[in-house]
Formats: structure tokens, sequence, C-alpha cells
């Protein structure tokens, strides 16, 4: 937004700083954005920034884990495991990482689901087993 002022030596990035645009302004429902914890508006409050909360997450016991052998383009097979629950995403990476390391083959993260590449259905329901998690593999 270009500044009427011939004179300003304000450059227009400083002037777009300054002008915060509102879906009503000008009308009898123009309202500046409040916190919804403390009421005030957004530039004068002082809340700490919310931290994401941590659901339960169930035990090994009874989280129901599904593995699955699929193929993919050009004849790839890829091992899939979903059903885990993790309380954050650190350690859905980690859990992956002793996986893939135990299988000695890559992997990653899609949607939720685990994928390590290759045909790995015995050994990771093995190691799975081991770990108190309750296995369903599909196909059987």
């Amino acid at each position: 937004m270009a500044c009427d002022n011939r004179s300003c030596t304000t450059s227009k990035l400083d002037h777009s700083k300054e002008i915060i645009l509102r879906l009503f302004s000008g009308t009898q429902w123009d309202t500046q954005p409040t916190c919804d914890r403390c009421d005030l508006a957004i530039e004068k409050c002082e809340c700490p920034p919310l931290e994401p909360q941590k659901g339960p997450v169930a035990p090994p016991e009874q989280q129901k884990v599904r593995i699955r052998k699929e193929k993919r383009r050009k004849g790839k097979v890829v091992t899939t495991i979903s059903g885990l629950q993790f309380a954050a995403k650190e350690d859905r990476v980690d859990f992956l990482k002793n996986l893939k390391n135990e299988c000695g083959a890559g992997g990653t993260i899609e949607d939720e689901v685990l994928e390590i590449q290759g045909d790995h259905v015995e050994r990771l329901e093995r190691s799975l087993r081991q770990q108190g998690y309750s296995v369903k593999v599909a196909g059987r």
C-alpha cells in the first residue's frame, strides 16, 4: 500500500505492517480480535502460547496393530503398520527408526501409518508381539 504523502520516507513494507485488514471493517460488526483466554485485544495479550494437549495413550496390550503387505508401482513391496498410538511425533519417529534397523530396510511415515520397504511381515509381527502389542496380520 503506497503512502499518500509524497514527502514520506517510510517504505511500502513499513506501511503494510501498520494496517490490519478486517473483514467487517467500517461496519457495525467491526470488533477488535480478542484473546480467548484473557479477553484482551490480541495486541495487548500476554498469555503464553498453548501447548498441544497430549491425550492418554493406551498401553501396548490395548492397542490393536495391523500389519499389511502392499504391492506398489513397479512390483515394489511395502509392509505397512497401522493402529499404533504415540504421545508425540518424536516417539513415532524413534519407533519407526528401531523397526527399520531391525529389518535392515528403509521406511517412512504416511498419514499415521508406518511403511517399511520390503516384505517383513513375519519379522515385524514377532517384534511387535515381543513388545506386548496385539497384532493382526492382514490375509490370515
